[in-house]
């Protein structure tokens, strides 16, 4: 990403972002006071989303939905109109930000797939969940106690043991999970609104009758050689979640491809650190390409319109040496992108892999670290660097080159590193996210892990437990 690039990204958000995300904290606030009995600012936060989808083929649900809260009636049917106009609003702010950054970097991307035809009615307790889902909108946030919190733990358990449901039965777990450490939400001093919104929204839609069960988009066999970029782990006390951003090669010739690949795997909260790359060592194919900086030979594995591989070992094998920072230099830069399903379609989605280089370590107005690329300061998430790897804070800011993920949260652009070139005891040095895939290279962490191994432990202790 050159500094050109950066400063034409950074210098102003597009046209009528703010005015979509005014609406959407609106309707936030009237969920935080929930819409059993909207005020006067409730109710005009609901007139002006229906304003606002007046035009679009959501307009007549979601008259009839905020008419119908107006009269004291309130059901599945409304909270899902609401829910999907919320989410389009969310959606438009995405296509605005990312259409922003491919013309900044110059990045092709693929036209959007025909929207996928509805399912089948699902199996599993859908039902009891949207009534949840329902009845925390009604109380509002600032009306949860523990009862109502933990009101679908029965139904959210049914939907995590139905393999065909596991996306929304995780989405679902960790909302109520959170609801449940914060109740009674009465007594917080400031609720994550738009956190809390979000997830609820896209619960409600995953939870519909004619909801995908799993990824969204049809899936088309890929062969050819995948070339990691890097590593983000996503954790919570109950899953991780590993996404490998790569460039996709095709055999037989065409253009090279972004791509995902992504394992997961559930957890227990005192699973934590490099601990956590033990519940993916059933994917050794993957990981060894991290640790090992080695591209991959893929046959036949499907590949979503999205661009998410949907990994399977058996189709895998390593490959040859393959830099990562030699990857983004020669193969990112022309790599196409893929469309961004439906239910994808939200900011903090974004997550658009970039090189930089040629940057001084800078500061932001509130005194995190930044990139000064010349023309424009670009923050550093150094928040999202996971705790399981070996790249801290200090070696993102001593650093020269970086391999990020370009990111726009809280109003403005930031880069999450995922490696770094920098200087380890005076020499130069690589730095990843997945560089103890395979366990801690550092002898001093390999050794504290040693002394404790959580994993084993917790499964030795299940065994014994299952032999009684």
């Amino acid at each position: 990403m050159l500094p050109t690039q950066a400063a034409e990204l950074t210098s102003a958000a597009p046209a009528g972002v703010g005015e979509a995300l005014d609406l959407v904290a609106a309707f936030d606030g009237a969920l935080e006071n929930g819409l059993g009995r909207p005020g006067a600012e409730q109710s005009r936060a609901l007139a002006e989303l229906a304003g606002a989808m007046a035009a679009t083929p959501l307009g007549d649900p979601v008259r009839e939905a905020v008419d119908a809260i107006g009269s004291g009636t309130v059901g599945d049917a409304q909270i899902a109109a609401l829910a999907g106009a919320r989410s389009a609003l969310i959606g438009s702010v995405h296509d605005a930000l990312l259409a922003a950054a491919d013309t900044a970097l110059g990045r092709t991307r693929d036209a959007d797939p025909e929207p996928d035809k509805p399912a089948a009615a699902p199996t599993g307790p859908l039902g009891g969940v949207r009534s949840w889902l329902t009845e925390l909108a009604v109380n509002g946030w600032r009306g949860v106690d523990r009862d109502i919190a933990g009101g679908a733990d029965q139904a959210i358990e049914a939907l995590l043991g139905d393999p065909d449901r596991r996306r929304a039965a995780v989405l679902l777990d960790g909302l109520a999970a959170e609801l449940q450490a914060n109740a009674p939400v009465a007594t917080m001093d400031a609720l994550p609104a738009r956190r809390w919104a979000d997830l609820w929204a896209r619960a409600v839609l995953l939870t519909q009758e004619t909801a995908q069960a799993g990824p969204s988009g049809s899936a088309a066999p890929a062969t050819g050689r995948l070339l990691p970029l890097g590593a983000d782990v996503h954790e919570h006390g109950t899953a991780v979640q590993l996404q490998v951003h790569a460039v996709l090669e095709p055999a037989g010739g065409g253009p090279a491809r972004l791509v995902r690949a992504a394992v997961s795997a559930p957890k227990v909260d005192v699973i934590v650190g490099p601990a956590v790359w033990n519940l993916l060592a059933g994917h050794p194919v993957l990981l060894g390409a991290l640790a090992d900086k080695r591209s991959v030979q893929i046959d036949g594995m499907p590949l979503l319109d999205g661009g998410d591989l949907i990994w399977q070992e058996e189709l895998a094998g390593p490959d040859e040496p393959a830099d990562p920072f030699s990857t983004a230099r020669v193969a990112l830069p022309g790599a196409q992108a893929p469309a961004v399903p439906p239910l994808e379609r939200h900011p903090v989605r974004i997550a658009e892999p970039v090189l930089l280089e040629g940057y001084k370590k800078a500061a932001t107005d509130d005194g995190g670290l930044a990139f000064d690329l010349g023309d424009a300061v670009l923050p550093v998430a150094t928040d999202r660097l996971p705790g399981c790897g070996p790249l801290t804070d200090k070696l993102v800011a001593a650093s020269s080159a970086c391999i990020g993920l370009l990111r726009w949260d809280a109003g403005r652009w930031s880069v999450q590193p995922l490696a770094v070139q920098t200087t380890v005891k005076r020499k130069p040095a690589e730095v990843h996210t997945g560089d103890w895939a395979l366990g801690p290279t550092d002898p001093k962490v390999a050794k504290a892990e040693a002394r404790y191994d959580a994993v084993n432990v917790l499964r030795e202790r299940a065994g014994r437990l299952l032999r009684k």
